[in-house]
């Protein structure tokens, strides 16, 4: 089992940067595969963007690519979420997701509180 926190969210405006991180507990967070969804207002949870256990795989949402990246250090029990070149769509609730056999859109058996990014216009 793994614990999940996230951190690094705030109010940015359009343009700017955030970097999300996800702090995991346990011992074997090698062996999971990570994910960021978003949850915006109104609106159903959506996978953003992926990374397989050793880090050599990512998968991105089409709306992300080429401004978000998907990081981890297995070190640190850490994974992160860069995003640049924001926009107010992008405003939302967003979750990392652990899960030790699927990646990608998942579904990921583990899920942290979330942090909320607000991107201003």
């Amino acid at each position: 089992q793994v614990q999940l926190v996230e951190s690094g969210g705030g109010l940015v405006q359009a343009g700017g940067s955030l970097r999300l991180s996800c702090a995991a507990s346990g011992r074997t967070f090698s062996t999971y595969n990570m994910g960021w969804f978003r949850q915006a207002p109104g609106k159903e949870r959506e996978f953003v963007a992926g990374i397989r256990w050793g880090g050599d795989s990512t998968y991105y949402a089409d709306s992300v690519k080429g401004r978000f990246t998907i990081s981890r250090d297995n070190a640190k029990n850490t994974v992160s979420l860069q995003m640049n070149s924001l926009k107010p769509e992008d405003t939302a609730v967003y979750y990392c997701a652990a899960d030790q056999l699927r990646w990608g859109r998942g579904p990921y058996a583990y899920w942290g509180q979330g942090t909320q990014v607000t991107v201003s216009s």
